[in-house]
């Protein structure tokens, strides 16, 4: 009987005072207050390249809701340009996305419960991107557990709508975009990712998989192209900053007996 409430997925009614709809309100207000522009401002181009490609703004708006990734995005209009088969599309897609499961084993256990559904979490993996994953890593574990799931549904919501406009104003504006501007703006998503992954940085484990995988990233990259590259660097280097961050802690154990 004692086992109940200790375990950790089972604290979903721990709201910290507020209800659902404010854990929501509060993600939409903090996506508000600058992420959401930054992730909306790196997918502009997509407009542009969507009216280039001759399709619809419509579409365009639409590649950005349910594909949810740039660099997918960009691979699903090309292909569709050079009237690649429909599978072979949806499998090179697949396949430039494969880079968020890392992401989402790390996310979704922060914000599972044992009353959360599967539905649930798939919804909530739809919604991983880079911004939106660097930003809950570092918000989350602050937040009830009860909490943690609303709230980031309310900064996705956020970002994705935000990012919607900006496809739509990006296939508005695809004439007068400047090429070095939208090249600028392309930037911006790695930058602000590696800015809060430093700002997240609490022991030697972070650094290194930091150093790791801007160190692995140029030399997996010529071997494996876009797409499995940052899956495979986020193995490797992952998994050997764990394992210095494990032989740290071991050294530190003899030393103290």
């Amino acid at each position: 009987m004692s086992g109940a409430s200790s375990i950790p997925g089972d604290a979903s009614e721990d709201l910290g005072g507020r209800t659902r709809a404010r854990w929501f309100l509060e993600g939409l207000r903090q996506a508000a207050a600058g992420p959401m522009f930054i992730v909306a401002a790196s997918l502009f181009g997509v407009g542009s390249l969507a009216r280039d490609a001759g399709f619809s703004v419509g579409v365009a708006v639409a590649s950005t809701i349910f594909i949810w990734a740039g660099p997918a995005q960009v691979i699903f209009f090309a292909a569709l340009v050079t009237q690649t088969p429909l599978p072979a599309v949806a499998l090179s897609v697949g396949l430039s996305s494969i880079r968020f499961l890392p992401m989402c084993v790390a996310l979704l256990p922060l914000l599972r419960t044992r009353r959360t559904g599967v539905f649930t979490m798939i919804a909530a993996a739809h919604f991983t991107a880079v911004t939106v994953w660097a930003e809950s890593m570092r918000r989350l574990p602050a937040l009830p557990q009860g909490g943690r799931l609303p709230f980031y549904f309310g900064f996705g919501v956020a970002c994705i709508v935000c990012t919607s406009i900006s496809t739509a104003l990006g296939y508005e504006l695809a004439a007068q975009l400047p090429m070095p501007l939208a090249a600028g703006l392309l930037l911006l998503t790695p930058i602000y990712f590696i800015v809060t992954l430093l700002r997240g940085v609490r022991r030697p484990i972070d650094w290194l998989a930091l150093v790791f995988g801007l160190a692995l990233t140029p030399i997996v990259a010529t071997f494996l192209g876009s797409g499995p590259d940052l899956f495979a660097i986020g193995i490797v280097g992952g998994t050997a900053a764990y394992a210095i961050q494990k032989f740290l802690d071991l050294r530190r154990v003899e030393g103290l007996k």
